[in-house]
């Protein structure tokens, strides 16, 4: 059986590599949607999969006044968080959309 997997993981490979000559990446895109989240004692606008904080708030609102900067020039979200963590709303600044 080893000798089966190693073939399947051979394939897999050669496939990712083909994809990528053709300029086809497997790897999930990163957005620029940006998330108004509570933090220490105040509100914090965060890119959607960073760690770090883009800039600190000690008003929400303050907060999502430049997360929709943001939003509307990358053409993206903004997700509003509830100081508990849940989303509260979500505005979208998309191209698609008839913003």
């Amino acid at each position: 059986m080893p000798k089966q997997n190693t073939l399947i993981d051979a394939i897999q490979n050669l496939i990712e590599a083909i994809f990528k000559a053709l300029g086809y990446s497997s790897a999930k895109k990163r957005t620029w949607h940006q998330h108004v989240v509570p933090y220490k004692d105040g509100w914090a606008v965060r890119r959607e999969g960073n760690k770090r904080i883009t800039s600190k708030h000690r008003k929400q609102s303050t907060a999502i006044r430049k997360a929709k900067a943001l939003a509307k020039r990358y053409k993206a979200d903004v997700i509003i968080h509830r100081e508990s963590g849940g989303i509260r709303d979500r505005i979208s600044y998309k191209s698609d959309s008839s913003n």
